[in-house]
């Protein structure tokens, strides 16, 4: 698959880089559409418009999903304290218990310093 999409318009091609999310999503990067073409883009209800790009969150609301590397919001608000979702959205994994053991130092004494 190209990394780049096409748009034909008065004789003219702009190609626009795409790009793909953390979900295997692909997505038309348009933000420099205007500044090359003129041209402005409608998506009423911003139903097909990302708002920005994020190797940590995947939202989708019309689905009702939120995630974050990768592990529903569900799963992590019921299965998960504070230190190990920080831990995960820092190191990209769920730490073990080692890791937290010497994670939770770090954040109790930052917290004593600055608390």
């Amino acid at each position: 698959m190209s990394n780049k999409a096409e748009l034909n318009f008065n004789g003219k091609t702009y190609e626009l880089p795409v790009i793909v999310g953390s979900e295997d999503e692909h997505a038309v990067d348009i933000s420099k559409l205007r500044g090359e073409s003129g041209l402005i883009t409608l998506d009423p209800g911003y139903k097909n418009t990302g708002a920005t790009k994020s190797a940590i969150t995947f939202l989708d609301g019309e689905l009702g999903i939120l995630r974050y590397r990768g592990y529903p919001i569900e799963q992590l608000a019921e299965e998960s304290d504070f230190i190990e979702v920080a831990y995960l959205l820092i190191y990209g994994e769920l730490p073990t218990k080692k890791q937290y053991d010497e994670f939770e130092k770090i954040v109790f004494w930052i917290d004593t310093i600055h608390g």
